[in-house]
């Protein structure tokens, strides 16, 4: 039995999706280790995006690190001083 016209379509775009999915989650993973590693780089993510912040900071609450959003204030309050 030959294979139906669109079999190859679906493999196609089966595997863009997969790629698409990947590409994702190493780049949430990169932008996570980013955060984790740089105060400076959390402080331009609270001047840009304070929502995907939130999310580091509830993540980490979450998985019972807490003290990183109250640091964070901390300092940037003494660098506006």
């Amino acid at each position: 039995m030959p294979p139906r016209p669109l079999e190859p379509l679906a493999k196609k775009l089966m595997k863009g999706v997969i790629v698409a999915e990947l590409l994702g989650v190493f780049g949430v993973y990169g932008l996570f280790h980013m955060m984790n590693n740089s105060q400076d780089f959390r402080n331009i993510m609270n001047k840009r995006f304070p929502s995907i912040l939130e999310v580091y900071y509830k993540s980490n609450e979450w998985a019972g690190v807490y003290g990183i959003r109250e640091r964070d204030h901390e300092v940037w309050s003494a660098k506006q001083e």
